[in-house]
């Protein structure tokens, strides 16, 4: 695979800096990658787009999924993540998911994260959407995220590994045999490095999280723009199973207006016996699935989007008055004083909810090792598509799979440099390119951009949403571009500009997989095609960039991803949008 030669607009890199490995991101797979690293003996720099603890990781409540419990196995693990990936699950990834998984988190453990305890002294485990047995490990009651963000924060302090904070990302670095050179990046205010400077680096390891920003209500923090994804496209890398963007049933409704991160209800509420009810009182989603509440994420938030236009309701509630105050107090500490912060009181009223954005099971698309189709470009956790979630992901599985996929990037770098696949030697990138950069969006195309995700392809899709949220995305990309080619204008390189333009480019990417995708499976609901086809879309959705900029979206010709063979070319005739 060849890089497609498009580039942010940015000033040229001002200062540089030297590596083995540049970590894009500082959630669990990106500083348990970074840790791993520097315990290698590979020089690292961890780049973070705000503060070392500031990304999605920290707001994770529910646990991490993996066989610890009496009677618990890998085997039933594996299986409940299969049922929930509704057919695309590459069933080898999910394999090496459950049974690295349990020492990965004992190793978490080991590294100084305190997790919750019972009064036996074990693990205290609970159950969340999907599993059929109490497997989740929990931290701070509600807190998991917080917990492991503080540890890991404290274990890379602790080590010294060189960190560059307030950073984002720009685009990836290649030499003049194509293969990763590092990248470049922009830090935002006064520090050790300012502006935009560069990381000289034969591997990169992208671990950016999600692109949750990209609809109007969502989970995720402001952060989370889908930048990783957008320099890996820009950078010649394949992107799968886009559409499958996981819409978290139960956050805390404020609003039919409000936008941007909303509070997070975790599963685990539901798990402890919480009921969704409508204003009646009714819990529809009993009769629904034998796990009623507990269901998968996507029938779950099916079920409550079917309720709320049934009812003509903009939202429906959970009710865990039966918790009683002292459980709330002890078990969900942080969704009682979020609630409670907006007015509303669970130990006394039931709590409004509805679906917003939460996770994307695509990604960037990588093997069992993290490799992805350019050479020395890894990926690993929310911004990777390594298999592991198929069209839906299963409740707290992400934060395992970051776990051990970051592992086992550092395993296959740690041997590249000992054989010499890898350089040990910095590579040097090419020089820039002197045709003109990517044009930037202004920087309130952001809001625009998200209503029409939100209108076009949020939780119910059909033929004529998905099209209509193309045209508008196709108007922002051609004006952008037109500009620039007409009068040489583009808008004033920053932060705001370039995550909008980097929004652009997800956001085209996910409508044009979701279009193609006539069928419902997992969390990608077609309401014009209601049924899930095994027979002709048990397959997966490719997408890369043009070098034109045009999008090359093909379907592959089994369940099975092809090899990240670098140079490969699809089975089938792309299809240009």
């Amino acid at each position: 695979m060849t890089s497609t030669g498009i580039r942010l607009h940015a000033p040229a890199p001002g200062w540089a800096l030297a590596a083995d490995v540049v970590v894009v991101g500082s959630g669990v797979a990106g500083l348990t990658a970074a840790l791993r690293c520097e315990a290698a003996g590979l020089r690292t720099v961890v780049v973070t787009k705000a503060r070392l603890d500031d990304g999605s990781t920290r707001w994770a409540q529910g646990g991490v999924a993996a066989a610890l419990g009496e009677g618990d196995t890998p085997e039933q693990h594996l299986d409940d993540t299969l049922v929930a990936g509704a057919g695309l699950c590459d069933a080898e990834a999910v394999r090496i998911l459950v049974t690295e998984g349990p020492d990965a988190v004992r190793r978490l453990i080991a590294t100084g994260a305190h997790f919750d305890e019972s009064t036996e002294g074990g693990l205290a485990l609970t159950r969340e959407g999907g599993h059929h047995r109490r497997r989740i490990a929990h931290a701070g009651g509600d807190a998991t995220g917080a917990e492991i963000s503080r540890a890991l924060v404290e274990a890379v302090r602790a080590h010294g590994v060189r960190t560059v904070e307030n950073a984002l990302v720009l685009d990836l670095l290649t030499d003049a045999e194509g293969r990763t050179a590092g990248v470049t990046l922009h830090v935002m205010g006064e520090g050790q490095h300012d502006g935009v400077g560069a990381v000289h680096a034969p591997a990169v390891v992208l671990a950016t999280g999600g692109m949750g920003q990209v609809f109007s209500a969502t989970t995720n923090p402001s952060v989370a723009t889908g930048d990783g994804v957008a320099l890996a496209l820009r950078a010649g890398a394949e992107v799968s199973d886009l559409e499958f963007l996981q819409f978290h049933p139960t956050v805390l409704f404020l609003g039919p207006d409000a936008e941007g991160q909303q509070p997070l209800v975790s599963e685990a509420v539901r798990g402890e016996g919480a009921h969704l009810v409508d204003a009646d009182g009714v819990r529809f989603m009993v009769g629904q699935h034998e796990l009623a509440e507990l269901a998968p994420r996507d029938i779950v938030a099916k079920g409550i989007t079917r309720r709320m236009q049934e009812k003509g309701a903009a939202h429906m509630y959970l009710d865990a008055r039966h918790f009683g105050a002292a459980m709330w107090e002890n078990r969900f500490p942080t969704i009682l004083a979020a609630c409670r912060a907006h007015g509303i009181d669970p130990v006394t009223e039931p709590i409004p909810i509805a679906p917003a954005a939460h996770h994307a099971s695509g990604g960037v698309r990588t093997d069992a090792h993290g490799r992805t189709t350019v050479p020395g470009l890894y990926a690993c956790g929310e911004v990777a598509c390594t298999g592991v979630h198929g069209a839906n992901r299963l409740a707290s599985n992400s934060l395992l799979e970051g776990l051990v996929y970051a592992e086992r990037i550092v395993s296959d770098i740690a041997a590249g440099h000992a054989d010499g696949t890898l350089h040990a030697r910095v590579p040097a990138p090419l020089p820039r390119p002197a045709d003109p950069a990517h044009p930037l969006l202004p920087s309130e195309a952001r809001l625009t951009i998200q209503r029409i995700m939100t209108e076009g392809a949020g939780v119910l899709r059909s033929a004529e949403s998905l099209t209509r949220a193309a045209d508008r995305l196709h108007h922002l990309h051609t004006e952008a571009r037109e500009a620039l080619h007409d009068n040489g204008k583009t808008s004033e390189p920053g932060v705001d500009t370039w995550e909008a333009t980097n929004l652009l480019c997800v956001a085209r990417v996910l409508v044009a997989a979701a279009a193609r995708r006539e069928e419902t499976r997992g969390c990608h609901w077609r309401e014009d095609h209601a049924d899930r086809d095994d027979t002709t879309w048990r397959r997966h959705i490719v997408v890369r960039l043009n070098p034109d900029r045009t999008l090359a979206v093909h379907t592959t010709d089994t369940p099975e991803f092809p090899p990240t063979v670098h140079g490969a070319q699809p089975t089938h005739r792309p299809q240009e949008q």
